[in-house]
């Protein structure tokens, strides 16, 4: 009864990728790309001006660096629609975007960079969009955008912060959640590239945003990896987990249950230290969420913890687990239905 992210929870990150896109429009290029009125030809004319463009403007100059951002937001629009990512592919954007995010060396160490982050923001946004077509997430991890991304995710290390940085992070989190998504292989060149030590540090980080979409990289990285649940779990990131799971955030503590789940599926000893760090409290109060997503993943943690030993079911029946259950069997939703009647039976067992 483990819970990856299915088609709806997929279809809900291209909706968030889309809302943020919308919400970033104040430093977008002002150009309309795709109406209905124009053409295939048109389309595949400017997809192959913006990566010649990608492919040239690789310098620190304020003139590259502008044309780079540019053409990497366009891109980045057409992307939204699944029906022209595959022309976009072809048209060679994808390692056009990766050289983008490969830093260039400064001139000199004081040299101020132009659209500071921005350029990066925009390449890794177009390519956890074209990730999100499975098709395409070995061609973008070939091209060689893990490390790339992996690096984005540190760069809060360097001192600075700002709205665009924050916002790059985002980006390449979301990103590394697109590219693993049911790929075993990328999560586990993932781990091995090290980024599940900086996504783990990032659960900490002081904007929301950024702790969301870490943890819904994690939660992609743990399903149905052990090395990855074991090294999760080693970078310490348990005892900020449970404390995400207090969140006010409807969105933050919905990923926190998430990774929780994952990564106590068919792993008794991952369990057993969850449990120990405090998650049960706080998972029951999440039965009586007003997030309905909140409230499946918990009642399905519920359902888990209850197959730990006798001792764990009665703690989770003392401390107010089973009437929210018994309420969810009322739901009209049928999935939160079924996580509640599986949580109850495990109790009964």
């Amino acid at each position: 009864m483990d819970h990856q992210n299915k088609p709806q929870t997929r279809r809900s990150l291209k909706r968030k990728l889309e809302q943020e896109f919308e919400e970033d429009k104040s430093g977008r290029c002002k150009a309309a790309v795709v109406e209905s009125r124009r053409t295939h030809q048109d389309i595949i004319r400017d997809v192959r001006i913006h990566v010649d463009v990608l492919n040239t403007c690789i310098s620190f100059t304020e003139a590259h660096r502008a044309a780079a951002k540019c053409s990497a937001q366009l891109l980045s629009k057409i992307a939204m629609n699944e029906d022209i990512v595959d022309l976009i592919v072809e048209c060679g954007a994808v390692p056009a975007l990766v050289k983008q995010i490969q830093t260039p060396p400064l001139l000199a160490e004081s040299d101020p960079i132009p659209f500071e982050y921005e350029v990066e923001k925009a390449c890794a946004f177009a390519l956890g969009l074209i990730a999100v077509k499975a098709e395409h997430q070995q061609l973008v991890v070939d091209a060689g955008a893990l490390p790339c991304l992996v690096n984005l995710l540190k760069m809060h290390k360097d001192g600075c912060n700002s709205r665009e940085m924050n916002g790059v992070i985002r980006k390449a989190a979301d990103a590394i959640t697109n590219l693993a998504h049911e790929n075993a292989r990328i999560k586990t060149r993932i781990r091995t590239e090290g980024g599940i030590p900086p996504l783990v540090q990032l659960l900490e980080y002081h904007d929301i945003k950024v702790q969301r979409s870490a943890a819904g990289a994690l939660r992609t990285l743990a399903f149905k990896n052990d090395e990855n649940k074991n090294q999760i779990v080693e970078c310490n990131a348990l005892p900020t987990l449970v404390l995400m799971l207090s969140s006010e955030d409807v969105t933050v503590h919905y990923e926190a249950v998430g990774v929780i789940g994952n990564l106590v599926h068919s792993s008794p000893n991952i369990k057993k230290d969850v449990l120990l760090a405090g998650a049960l409290q706080p998972v029951i109060r999440l039965l009586s969420s007003s997030c309905l997503e909140s409230q499946r993943e918990a009642a399905l943690l519920i359902g888990q913890f209850a197959a730990a030993d006798s001792d764990c079911k009665v703690h989770i029946v003392q401390r107010g687990a089973v009437p929210p259950l018994i309420e969810m069997l009322t739901s009209s939703d049928v999935q939160l239905k079924e996580m509640s009647a599986f949580a109850l039976g495990r109790l009964a067992q």
